[in-house]
């Protein structure tokens, strides 16, 4: 196995790393700022005010990507597991 196939591995998993966490991010970030600016319309300094609406987006947002989250993760190995002949050789 060569330094590059190791790099090329490496940077493949950062990148579905990222597309599968992106969603969830995502919903967590557009969800906090909503809160946050109602809080500040609202002048409530709450901290845990943000929490439920989050946890719920990120649930909401799991169910939605989660098929494809699930099916991009399958690809992803099934590619990584047939290619190991050509790795090692």
């Amino acid at each position: 196995m060569t330094p590059e196939t190791v790099v090329t591995i490496g940077r493949q998993a950062i990148e579905m790393t990222l597309l599968l966490s992106a969603p969830l991010l995502l919903s967590a970030l557009v969800i906090g700022l909503v809160v946050s600016i109602f809080q500040a319309a609202t002048q409530i300094n709450e901290m845990t005010l943000s929490f439920i609406p989050k946890l719920l987006g990120i649930f909401l947002a799991l169910i939605l990507a989660g098929p494809w989250m699930v099916n991009t993760m399958v690809d992803y190995t099934r590619r990584l597991i047939g290619n190991i002949p050509w790795m090692i050789g």
